[in-house]
């Protein structure tokens, strides 16, 4: 619970607190949304994105993030179909970067150099990330979006959630006003958003998760191999020993295990968990 991690993209709600303390004006809450995101590359979502950058006076050519298709593979197919090719636009955490550009737009800053470590947006962010989770950063590491990454303990991030649903609103009525652009079509953070009243979630790679309730109580976890299969029946767990009860969770329960195309098995927690 004290060893430090990565909470890879369970940390972008933190960041966007971060973003708007630091100057950055999003001028509607899809936005806001947009820049707590691992979306699925689904229309709604780009939308938002190029709006962001539209405002900032940029386009996408200003996006550092890597190339890639869209999370969602209907959409990655159609892309595909059209001739097109993956793109920084379509990358999940393109709403963060596209929010980190407008906040240095805002500020008057640099933007060709956002993404290192020294640049105010960066430097702003990390003191924001500290002062949610009440600890400092441990780590400072380069994630999967090229974008710096900060680890904390478990406890941390879970006092960070708590402090966006108690004190940090903006961000987390964001997310629950527009739960389908935190992740989109079928995916889990998306379906618990829904499903559960009041209920602030973010999934992040190498199995994390991280939650707040509304009244406060939260959760952070870590599956230890990174699997990301195991995560939603844990947090179902988590959920219901906090007295949580919605037919959601009835249906995040277990994860299928697939052989040969058809279910084979399941993951599901043990009785130690339950």
């Amino acid at each position: 619970m004290h060893r430090p991690v990565f909470p890879r993209s369970s940390n972008k709600p933190l960041q966007a607190v971060g973003l708007l303390e630091t100057g950055w004006y999003a001028t509607d809450d899809e936005q806001v949304t947009l820049a707590t995101a691992s979306h699925s590359g689904e229309p709604e979502h780009l939308a938002v994105v190029r709006r962001m950058l539209d405002e900032a006076g940029l386009d996408a050519s200003a996006l550092q993030c890597p190339e890639m298709l869209p999370l969602n593979e209907d959409e990655a197919h159609a892309l595909l179909a059209r001739g097109e090719q993956a793109s920084r636009l379509t990358m999940n955490c393109s709403g963060k970067h596209a929010a980190m550009l407008a906040c240095a737009v805002a500020n008057g800053w640099p933007t060709a150099t956002y993404l290192d470590p020294a640049h105010p947006v960066q430097v702003a962010i990390q003191s924001w990330v500290e002062e949610l989770a009440g600890e400092p950063v441990k780590h400072v590491a380069v994630d999967g979006c090229g974008a710096p990454q900060h680890a904390l303990s478990l406890r941390g991030l879970a006092r960070a959630f708590a402090a966006l649903v108690r004190d940090q609103r903006r961000v987390a009525d964001a997310m629950r006003a527009h739960p389908h652009l935190v992740g989109g079509t079928g995916r889990d953070v998306t379906r618990l958003m829904q499903g559960v009243p009041g209920l602030v979630a973010k999934d992040g790679a190498e199995g994390v998760y991280a939650v707040a309730l509304a009244d406060g109580s939260s959760v952070a976890l870590k599956v230890e191999d990174g699997a990301w299969r195991a995560r939603p029946p844990i947090l179902v767990a988590a959920l219901r020993r906090l007295g949580v009860d919605a037919p959601v969770l009835d249906e995040l329960a277990t994860t299928p295990v697939l052989g040969g195309g058809r279910v084979v098995g399941e993951v599901r927690v043990s009785a130690v968990l339950t």
